[in-house]
């Protein structure tokens, strides 16, 4: 780059800065204004509408000037946001108004555009020249996509055909330009290698700059129903996925809101590791949430549910245990796509027989008998289905009940009540009743026709038919407030036995067969059987559990949708079951889905594969609308620790590290475990004055990291922290992290607290031990007390270093 082309970028550079500095401040006292009457209005809105109801032209009139007011107010806060948001943008924009530039020359045009790509747009004073595009604007595709040269890029009108003459990116910081080049390839290494050598910051960055060609495809798909993505670990999977979200909400602007798009994350902390990408994308967060938090959500309080993480660590812990074999056996069957189908099996078979209810009663006694309600619902007519003859019970059982409780009003204990109620009550009860008659004005009668009441009823109460009605319209009342719980517990079908129907899945195999046609059952059956029972009979569920008994909920009680969720991302979307995703496409019925994961690092037992060409996620949509994506180049980690991780994995050959050189992995043995923490809290200190802002000591197991954590404090390590699966939020620093919740997270310097073969040797921990490693970026150190775990054994020596403390 001459120093001519330097100074003329500087100079444009400056001139655009200039250009945001006299619109933000411009701006500034519109913002102000537009905010100040929007609260003015609110707080005098009741003063500028009189209300007047007295006759029906009054009425109409209060109806129209509340209409107005309503409309003035949200004209007002409409235009407040969108002369904020555009403020907002334009103030991201200053320290670094744009990363790239493309000269494009549309086919049968003389001339070619320079068009420069930012974080938004900025439009000139007159409204029509972009000095600034959007980088998720059509045309800006071709920044991402394309090398100089023939291009074309799709437009809402049909595709736009041309010539890229150039492609330029630049480092701007502050204003100031410290860097530009002329690119022939997708997006410099340059650019990034300076990006990621950084450092791990407390949130992932969105670096919209740094967008790979195959990133772009999956950000701007959007065509099909399903798109599954398989990277690398440190492939920028959810970065992508981030940004697709934000292009979607640019591109559909208009009928699609922020609201309309839930995210399932791995768990909380990952939530808050996320949670400022969009923001600093200039668009409002997503829903976040977790596949937990939903299903205790519909579970409610009734039953215990076991979490993802308990159920690891028993898997992880707990092999040398009874019942061991069987519980995992459960856990492959209940997660399967057979079960599913057991299920729909089972919900037939319910409407021929078995239907299990809850007896509905009051005051330690039956007033509604399960067998009366089983006689009830299957009195109806055969070909009814399932849900609609619950329905049909619901209403029937409502009905019964309030003849029941007219019954009960003329209970010896109604009388009781009474006479524990006060003058207010008495009076209210009066009060209604003449109401109810049209004969009493409260206001100008009311003591003088209490007071003859009163007189009359001590005089001759059996000849006061009023005082009668008084007590009839008290005992009426005092019954429906306590058969009030009973009817909501009947709008709220508790009257089903779910807890007992799923309980009755699990019998002998004869039995399970009949009721669910299936085939066969899985290895273990009666062992699985009775560790299931055993655990629901203590109002507990594992977690292999849960999504079925919700599942079968829904068979029987009718399906919960979501028809306003139009896009559903499933981040780690490996460790997700198939049972999981036939739930979810059910719950969210109009909505895309996109899936993200590494098989690679399929932790949990359940795990779908993502990257075959027959993944059974294709079936979930149908092949014609199911894309899928392959990210191999893996970006986060040092050449030499990619290297190394990815001769951990059978499968890892076809894995590319991003060429960013460090210290190769450093493996220490110590002649014991109180020589080991020494030399790891000596460690960490040498890496904190190094300058690494994150480090993670990740231990396999919860249990492991709280005894980690309490023999580095004990030496005084500072700054440490321990992370659980209840730690609300993602801050950088020096952590102590179970490698399962430290998935999708990076950290400046990994030290892996225990890699021996006692820790790490069966087949079935070797994606774990993959995960831990690759969560570094720039240092991994590896430490045992005993023989390396095999999997570390059967990696080339000259892809590590190793050091012994003895």
């Amino acid at each position: 780059m001459n120093l001519n082309d330097w100074q003329q970028e500087q100079e444009r550079l400056d001139l655009i800065r200039e250009k945001l500095r006299l619109r933000i401040i411009e701006l500034e006292p519109e913002v102000e204004q537009l905010s100040v009457q929007a609260v003015d209005i609110r707080k005098r809105f009741w003063e500028e509408v009189t209300v007047n109801t007295s006759t029906e032209e009054d009425f109409e009139e209060t109806f129209f000037t509340i209409n107005q007011q309503t409309a003035v107010l949200s004209e007002r806060e409409r235009s407040h946001q969108r002369l904020l948001k555009q403020w907002k943008s334009m103030n991201r924009l200053l320290p670094s108004p744009y990363f790239g530039r493309i000269d494009f020359q549309e086919d049968d045009q003389g001339f070619s555009e320079q068009v420069y790509i930012g974080v938004s747009s900025f439009v000139d004073v007159d409204g029509i020249n972009f000095l600034v595009y959007d980088w998720r604007t059509p045309i800006a595709s071709l920044y991402y996509d394309y090398s100089p040269g023939e291009v074309s890029y799709e437009t809402p009108g049909g595709p736009i055909a041309g010539t890229m003459k150039l492609k330029r990116q630049y480092q701007i910081r502050d204003g100031q330009l410290r860097n530009l080049f002329d690119s022939s390839v997708t997006i410099g290494d340059e650019l990034l290698q300076q990006v990621l050598g950084k450092g791990a910051d407390a949130q992932m960055k969105s670096i919209v700059s740094t967008i790979q060609k195959e990133q772009n495809a999956i950000i701007r798909n959007d065509k099909s129903r399903m798109l599954i993505v398989q990277g690398a670990a440190g492939s920028g999977k959810t970065s992508a996925a981030l940004q697709r979200v934000a292009y979607l909400l640019y591109k559909h602007r208009a009928r699609l809101k922020a609201n309309q798009i839930v995210l399932f994350s791995p768990n909380p902390l990952f939530n808050s590791y996320v949670s400022t990408v969009l923001p600093e994308l200039g668009e409002e967060n997503m829903q976040q949430t977790t596949f937990q938090e939903y299903l205790e959500n519909w579970l409610g309080i009734s039953l215990h549910l076991e979490d993802p993480f308990d159920q690891l660590e028993y898997v992880l812990t707990e092999e040398a245990t009874p019942g061991y074999a069987s519980r995992m056996n459960g856990i492959e069957y209940k997660s399967s796509e057979v079960f599913l189908q057991a299920l729909q099996s089972y919900a037939l078979w319910l409407e021929r027989e078995g239907m299990q209810f809850n007896k509905i009663q009051f005051r330690d006694r039956d007033l509604i008998t399960a067998q009366q309600m089983k006689s009830q619902f299957y009195s109806y007519d055969a070909s009814t289905r399932l849900v609609n003859r619950v329905v049909l019970l619901q209403e029937w059982l409502l009905r019964e009940l309030a003849i029941l409780e007219r019954k009960e009003q003329e209970a010896d204990w109604v009388q009781e009540e009474l006479g524990y109620l006060d003058k207010d009550q008495y009076d209210e009860a009066f009060n209604v009743l003449h109401k109810e008659q049209g004969v009493f004005d409260f206001a100008e009668k009311y003591a003088k026709a209490y007071e003859m009441m009163r007189k009359k009823l001590r005089r001759d109460e059996s000849d006061f038919d009023f005082g009668q009605q008084v007590e009839e319209l008290l005992r009426r009342s005092i019954v429906k407030e306590y058969f009030e719980p009973l009817r909501q517990s009947i709008k709220q079908l508790l009257f089903i036995d779910m807890l007992g129907l799923y309980t009755q899945l699990f019998s002998e195999g004869a039995a399970y067969r009949q009721m669910t046609n299936a085939a066969e059952v899985p290895e273990h059956w009666p062992q699985i059987c009775e560790q299931t029972k055993e655990k629901l009979s203590r109002l507990e569920l594992f977690y292999e559990d849960a999504t079925p008994c919700v599942y079968l909920k829904e068979l029987i009680e009718g399906a919960r949708t979501n028809t306003q969720v139009r896009h559903v991302f499933v981040d780690e979307g490996q460790d997700y079951s198939m049972f999981q995703y036939e739930y979810l496409k059910r719950l969210f019925p109009r909505a895309s889905m996109t899936v993200l994961g590494d098989f690679g690092q399929a932790i949990f037992t359940q795990a779908t594969n993502l990257q075959e060409a027959d993944s059974p996620l294709i079936r979930l949509y149908g092949e014609a609308d199911t894309s899928q994506f392959l990210l191999v180049r893996s970006y986060r980690s040092t050449r030499e620790i990619v290297e190394f991780t990815k001769s951990l994995l059978p499968s890892g050959e076809g894995i590319v590290p991003f060429n960013r050189s460090g210290r190769k992995p450093l493996l220490l043995k110590a002649s014991s475990n109180e020589e080991r923490v020494e030399r790891l809290a000596a460690d960490l200190a040498a890496l904190q004055t190094e300058g690494f802002a994150s480090i993670a000591v990740i231990t396999k197991t919860a249990t492991e990291s709280s005894a980690v954590y309490a023999d580095l404090a004990a030496l005084g390590c500072p700054s440490l922290r321990l992370i659980t699966k209840e730690t609300p939020t993602f801050e950088k620093g020096t952590l102590v992290i179970p490698a399962y919740l430290a998935k999708g997270v990076e950290f400046d310097a990994v030290l892996i607290y225990d890699a021996s073969s006692q820790t790490y040797h069966r087949e079935s921990e070797r994606k774990l031990f993959y995960t831990a490693c690759t969560r570094a970026m720039h240092r991994l150190i590896l430490y045992t007390t005993g023989a390396w775990t095999p999997f570390i054994r059967a990696v080339d020596a000259s892809l590590y270093e190793e050091e012994l403390l003895y």
